[in-house]
């Protein structure tokens, strides 16, 4: 995910119209319109869309529009002055009213539609005409395309209305659901791993609409109640927003042969989803065939690894459908998301999820994907026989390379460096099994536990900060021996310090020290994760306008891996309070709203 890293702007961006210079639409001047659009972007009533990759639409902005955070991270690396986040014209566009944007801006935004599979099924009976060609952004609008640096960024307005894909639905976001996702974005980035990123967050001071939710201290598995919420408009960045599902759509209508256009709508997504997110390593020289496969194989690469750090960190997507999944190798949506507090694999923020999307069924889910991602393809191979061998080989390979991933990213949390023998590995295979054995069994809190160990300890003391008390929930297994519990855990602790000293580097020229690795493990394991009942508070909060606590946590969760002052960890370094758990709102959502 290069084009997502840091770069040096030449000069500050101060004011809307420095930005408008910079404007280049490839999406809309690139691919096909949707010959039934409207030319003024109004065209917000649900309707199918059966061709063209995308509609023109208006965003509809929010009423009386109030600033409440911007990501002062992100604007440093765009070159954006802080002051631009409140000017009044800046305000105006990234809170929906583009109709007075400056040139050479477009006065009028994109949606696109996708196809939706779950865990590797293809679905259509979720859209209202039961065709699937109703599936696609229905709140979320394109705003703008901008090269910045040499590097193309999308923007995206969540919450700014509805499309002719909002089935139904009022096009808005919530307040609640808006700063989980801008926080979450901008903390997954601090954290290393590849997700879109949060620009500017607006809230409405007088727009509301009814969302179900929790009432307070509810244990309930869904919302028991209804409430008005404020709505609010977050702007999410990233190179492109092409989903898997996006394939798939105009995969489905080229093999049925849908309209005259379908298989070369395919052709123009594929190469234009390289040119926006591979370009570093596809060659525009090469053939489509071999474009495609090339494709392939570095998705295979990226998504493989985006898992990986998923669960390096304890992040669970909750819903990785093919429509959530980015073409682009990084987290996109943030909806039913939740970080681990208590280990547990089955671990599963959305009530609606399953097992199947659950925190280490992931890169299971992920092939699934994969899997739907490579039959997108196929139709463009279907007379290179060769190439489409390559694709199948691609295919299959995909578990092998996903092991690979999670054998790295375990060694790296454990401060293994490369093992170069069967054996070590084999040890390492049997100290993971009986670490997850024992985090069930106690249990443990994952991100402090790895954390602490990250100190390589002396004894398991330090180790037990991050020991759950039995007694906060009844969904684990009671130890009934706690000397017993303790004297494995001194057993494992010994054999990883035995593994520990044993394992090198095979180019090292000396061992490594233990501060040397504890340095290692400490860049890998955070310290600070964006748990919900430190996110609950924050946007509970703002519904009063406000907004301390978000801009706070913008400050703690953009360090995560820093030592940061005692009163920060006083505060945030800390096991879940036992009233939380099985809280509504707080343990599981029913919805991202």
């Amino acid at each position: 995910m290069t084009n997502l890293l840091p770069q040096k702007t030449s000069s500050t961006i101060s004011t809307l119209n420095d930005l408008a210079k910079l404007a280049n639409y490839s999406l809309m001047d690139s691919l096909n319109c949707d010959p039934d659009a409207t030319k003024n972007g109004a065209d917000h009533a649900p309707r199918q869309v059966f061709t063209g990759h995308y509609v023109p639409v208006n965003p509809t902005p929010i009423k009386v529009p109030e600033y409440v955070a911007h990501s002062k991270s992100f604007f440093s690396e765009l070159g954006f002055a802080d002051r631009l986040a409140v000017s009044s014209d800046f305000v105006r566009m990234f809170s929906g009213d583009i109709s007075q944007v400056p040139k050479p801006m477009r006065k009028v935004g994109w949606a696109t539609g996708y196809a939706l599979s779950i865990y590797g099924t293809e679905y259509i009976q979720q859209c209202p005409f039961q065709t699937g060609n109703g599936y696609g952004d229905g709140r979320a609008i394109s705003v703008l395309e901008a090269v910045i640096n040499g590097r193309r960024w999308e923007m995206q307005l969540k919450g700014g209305g509805r499309t002719p894909y909002c089935r139904g639905a009022d096009g808005r976001a919530v307040l609640r659901s808006s700063i989980r996702e801008f926080l979450a974005q901008e903390h997954m980035h601090a954290l290393g791993v590849p997700t879109s990123r949060s620009l500017s967050l607006y809230v409405s001071k007088t727009e509301q609409v009814k969302r179900p939710w929790y009432s307070q201290g509810s244990r309930s598995e869904n919302p028991d109640m209804m409430i008005s919420e404020a709505v609010a408009i977050s702007t999410r960045v990233a190179p492109s927003f092409i989903r898997v599902g996006q394939l798939e759509l105009f995969a489905r209508r080229a093999r049925k042969n849908e309209h005259p256009k379908a298989m070369e709508e395919l052709e123009k997504i594929v190469l234009h989803l390289i040119d926006r997110e591979y370009a570093d390593v596809v060659d525009r020289q090469l053939t489509t065939p071999e474009k495609v496969v090339l494709l392939a194989r570095e998705f295979q690469r990226r998504l493989t690894s985006l898992v990986a750090n998923w669960i390096r960190v304890g992040f669970c997507q909750g819903n990785f459908n093919s429509d959530n999944c980015a073409v682009g190798g990084f987290t996109l949506d943030y909806g039913p998301f939740g970080f681990c507090d208590v280990f547990n694999p089955h671990y599963q923020p959305w009530t609606g999820g399953g097992r199947h999307f659950s925190f280490m069924n992931q890169p299971s889910a992920a092939q699934r994907n994969f899997d739907m991602f490579c039959s997108a393809l196929r139709p463009l191979l279907a007379s290179n026989q060769d190439y489409l061998l390559e694709l199948n080989e691609v295919q299959s390979g995909f578990s092998k390379v996903m092991h690979t991933q999670m054998k790295k990213m375990w060694a790296s949390k454990l401060g293994l460096s490369t093992l170069n023998t069967a054996s070590h590995q084999a040890l390492c295979n049997v100290l993971l099994s009986e670490l997850e054995t024992l985090m069930m069994q106690t249990p443990v809190d994952y991100i402090i536990f790895f954390r602490e160990l990250s100190s390589i300890p002396d004894d398991i003391g330090p180790l037990k900060k991050s020991f759950y008390n039995n007694s906060a929930h009844d969904s684990y297994p009671k130890e009934t021996d706690p000397k017993e519990m303790d004297k494995r855990w001194a057993e494992w602790l010994e054999k990883w310090k035995t593994l520990l000293n044993s394992s090198s580097d095979a180019n090292a020229t000396s061992p490594r020290s233990n501060d040397e690795i504890s340095r290692q493990m400490k860049l890998v394991n955070p310290k600070y994760i964006l748990r919900e009942w430190f996110v609950m508070p924050a946007y509970q909060q703002a519904t009063a306008g406000n907004y301390t606590l978000i801009r706070e946590l913008q400050d703690v969760m953009t360090q995560p891996y820093a030592e940061q002052s005692k009163e920060v960890e006083d505060k945030y370094y800390r096991l879940k309070p036992p009233e939380f758990f099985e809280v509504g709102g707080l343990s599981h959502l029913s919805c991202s709203s």
